[in-house]
């Protein structure tokens, strides 16, 4: 079969679908608020899955469920339920225990893991990623919740003991915040959003949860197991469109905690809503637009493998991806050769396609804004240089190599967030430094060379431009111990499994003058374990 046939035929008919991966609609009419699953009677969003099924007038995008278009009076319920549960610190979550709360997580975990398979085949339904990724996803978000407890214990161990400097005597440990607003990405819906959710809840936080706006129907199974978990008022949902719902609870000044996973633009709009900004920690995994520089000195066909893994994985819908290639001249010519050869062999199609790697793209709009992208790349002087590229059938994208890309073109600045991948050509390995100067952008950089003085030349300026330099390899997260965070526009806060904790979480302290009155009474209150804060317990 051709490749315009096999473009062409992507999607098939609801009957050629293997029985396993079938979908009924979903309709949720319920929500959670102060521990209830409240019913709602009143307006729904439709979710529509990137998934086309042929019909009579043509590809449409299948209906796969409904969930509750909430309004501010939603919203206010929340925020009411989570301060209640709060209580200034004093409620019965904040003040638990640590070891009963990372018992009330496992349990969630185990109520989790029991809607596994329906989750699943959401996230791949929803998102149209593949089968297999939206395993991973699953697999490792519960993977995330115990090292999240894990790391939580050896904070605690730590914590555990008095330390004694300059005639004073203290105990140091970590306490809540308040209330966390949580709002994740469409393109981890699940993970992403769990690795705030999670740490913040932990550290006896209470929540407002507002799912992405691709991506809700798929946390629907979760919400009777964390109703069923946590105490009432811990974990609340929010619904309805963020421009709607969510200024208006900002505005009270009552969010301590903003956790957000999108754009800067969003993020700053939404921070400019609350009355006291110096009480509002803003946790922020924002834009990237990645680069990879690929020098004279580089071992080719490593340099396209692992492009092809940091631009093309999940369609490059990630902000990790690699999103601009920088290739010395005098090798450009067999970079682009080789990566386009590589891009042709990918395989693509339906989700649960076995061993697919090129899925139809999640958002409505961005087909659109990819042709649009590479009309302006033509417009100044560049050219798709890849079989097929740009190829189109309703929402399914196949990836386009564009080159030489220039300073002029919309590709250079904006990040692009899907199958296109611009290269540009240098002469000057300073050309690269100045780009990541000039970039608001400070995630990552993937550096690709085999000369060690030129790798350790590029090390030196880019670690203090970005937060992540890789050597041969993608651009990636992973492993979830090592910090996740970006400069400049790229993030505020730092994601790891033990930084998340840290950055929900404050510092506070007991402390005395060192004398045999304070110490005794020290001793009283620790033989009594009168207090959960002050005490040398902890938890194996």
């Amino acid at each position: 079969m051709s490749f315009q046939e096999s473009l062409q035929k992507i999607f098939v008919a609801e009957n050629e679908i293997p029985e396993e991966f079938r979908i009924t609609e979903i309709h949720q009419r319920e929500y959670l608020v102060n521990g209830e699953m409240k019913p709602w009677d009143g307006p729904v969003s439709e979710v529509y899955s990137p998934i086309n099924i042929p019909t009579p007038e043509g590809l449409k995008r299948k209906l796969i469920g409904t969930y509750p278009l909430g309004t501010e009076k939603e919203a206010f319920e929340a925020l009411d339920a989570a301060l209640a549960a709060y209580d200034n610190g004093r409620g019965e979550w904040p003040t638990m225990p640590l070891a009963q709360r990372i018992d009330c997580l496992s349990v969630f975990a185990r109520k989790m893991t029991d809607q596994r398979t329906l989750i699943v085949k959401l996230i791949m339904w929803e998102i149209g990623k593949s089968y297999a990724d939206s395993i991973k996803e699953f697999d490792r978000t519960i993977e995330y919740i115990n090292a999240t407890i894990d790391a939580l214990k050896e904070i605690d161990r730590s914590s555990s003991r008095f330390d004694i400097k300059e005639g004073t005597i203290a105990q140091i440990r970590r306490s809540p915040l308040g209330v966390v607003l949580c709002m994740g990405p469409f393109n981890y819906p699940l993970n992403e959003t769990f690795t705030t959710l999670i740490p913040a809840l932990l550290m006896g936080n209470t929540i407002l949860f507002k799912p992405p706006k691709h991506g809700t129907l798929l946390h629907y199974p979760l919400l009777r197991a964390f109703m069923e978990s946590f105490p009432k008022g811990v974990v609340n949902t929010i619904y309805g469109r963020g421009a709607a719902v969510i200024p208006g609870i900002m505005e009270t000044g009552k969010i301590n905690v903003l956790a957000f996973i999108g754009s800067s633009k969003v993020a700053n709009d939404l921070r400019k809503h609350h009355p006291k900004l110096n009480r509002l920690r803003a946790v922020l995994s924002l834009d990237a637009k990645n680069a990879a520089i690929v020098t004279e000195h580089a071992d080719i066909k490593v340099a396209v493998s692992e492009t092809i893994l940091g631009a093309l994985s999940y369609n490059g819908q990630r902000c990790t991806a690699i999103k601009i290639v920088f290739v010395h001249r005098s090798i450009a010519d067999a970079f682009n050769a080789s990566l386009s050869e590589a891009i042709s062999k990918m395989k693509f199609g339906m989700p649960w396609k076995k061993g697919v790697q090129l899925t139809p793209v999640a958002e409505p709009g961005k087909p659109a804004y990819i042709r649009e992208v590479l009309e302006d790349a033509a417009a100044h002087g560049a050219s798709v240089i890849n079989e097929h590229g740009g190829a189109t059938n309703e929402s399914f994208v196949f990836p386009a190599v564009v080159y030489p890309v220039n300073d002029k073109m919309k590709l250079y600045r904006e990040e692009q967030f899907g199958p296109v991948i611009p290269v540009v050509p240098f002469d000057d390995i300073e050309e690269t430094i100045d780009y990541l100067i000039e970039s608001p952008h400070g995630q990552q950089v993937s550096i690709f060379s085999n000369n060690p003085e030129e790798v350790a030349s590029l090390i030196d300026p880019l670690v203090n431009q970005v937060s992540r330099v890789n050597i041969n390899s993608q651009c990636q997260r992973g492993p979830d111990v090592f910090p996740f965070t970006g400069r400049k526009d790229s993030a505020e806060g730092t994601l790891s499994v033990h930084d998340a904790l840290r950055s929900f979480s404050i510092r506070s302290l007991v402390a005395t003058k060192n004398n045999d009155t304070n110490k005794e009474l020290l001793e009283n209150i620790l033989k009594e374990h009168s207090s959960d804060f002050l005490s040398t317990n902890f938890i194996f």
